[in-house]
């Protein structure tokens, strides 16, 4: 997983140096509070979950976390003085002094590309990496030992083929087409390789005591269900809840999941979620043109 700073720890004093006062006074700023611990920020809880899977035997080393940075080396002190302080395992980086970090995150082979850059985040999806564009809201809290990740559908885990047919005619038409194709596996969306890879890490444990817990939280209802159901059958991926809104608001939904991380298509989805559970917003599929 390849992480910006900005969505790792809380960089907005910081940041509005930099928006307010330029490039000098935000490096000076920085180099005066190099010892200074920076708080915690949206994605802390999530990174550190994800780090903790390696001190369980039967995935050890199976998670590794890269910071992507705009800083400086130099500026960037501060940065892994934090990391040292939370005792984060996290050992590669990647400062790049203003210009954007995206261009590393293929080197480093990441499944999983958060940032708080939505330009960068579009870069990546358009490279076939999945990647969100981590908001400003509630930040993660260690609520549970488990790590909990959940998924909207349509153009997350799977393509964008059945929004497309909703927004274009309708729901009627949409629910038609759904019920013909019941059969017919969707086609994958930009997080279906990262939904295999947390699968992967799962199987390696019982399903009642796995340390990762995943869930669909799906505007779709009946009689659309089936095709989903038999979608992720058909690719041999578990998720382990699948909640069928049939349209109903998802905030209460993903607060009593007690989702560490939530990712949606709909910037009015995410726009309801983020101050109750952190959010990235993906910027994918037909939503996402207009």
């Amino acid at each position: 997983v390849a992480i910006s700073s900005r969505a790792l720890f809380d960089l907005e004093d910081s940041h509005r140096v930099y928006t307010e006062k330029g490039v000098d006074a935000y490096c000076q700023y920085q180099i005066e509070n190099e010892d200074k611990v920076l708080e915690q920020g949206v994605a802390f809880s999530l990174v550190n979950k994800l780090l903790n899977l390696n001190k369980l035997e039967p995935t050890k080393d199976r998670v590794e976390i890269i910071l992507l940075s705009r800083n400086s080396a130099d500026t960037g002190l501060r940065i892994f003085h934090s990391i040292r302080h939370y005792d984060l395992d996290i050992t590669r980086a990647a400062f790049s002094a203003g210009e954007s970090p995206f261009p590393y995150v293929m080197p480093f082979g990441a499944d999983l590309f958060l940032t708080t850059d939505a330009d960068d985040v579009g870069k990546a999806l358009d490279a076939g990496i999945a990647a969100a564009t981590i908001l400003p809201g509630a930040a993660g809290v260690d609520a549970n030992d488990q790590l909990r990740i959940a998924f909207d559908g349509d153009a997350v885990i799977f393509s964008d083929e059945g929004e497309k047919i909703y927004q274009e005619n309708g729901l009627k038409a949409f629910n038609e087409n759904e019920i013909r194709a019941a059969g017919e596996p969707l086609s994958g969306g930009p997080f279906k390789g990262f939904l295999s890879a947390l699968h992967r890490i799962q199987a390696a444990f019982p399903p009642e005591s796995s340390p990762i817990r995943t869930a669909l939280f799906t505007s779709r209802g009946a009689p659309a269900h089936e095709r989903v159901i038999r979608t992720l059958r058909a690719w041999g991926i578990r998720i382990d809840e699948a909640v069928f809104l049939g349209g109903k608001e998802k905030s209460e939904f993903l607060r009593a999941f007690e989702a560490d991380i939530f990712f949606d298509d709909q910037h009015r989805h995410c726009d309801l979620t983020k101050d109750h559970v952190p959010t990235g917003h993906v910027p994918h599929g037909v939503i996402n043109e207009k």
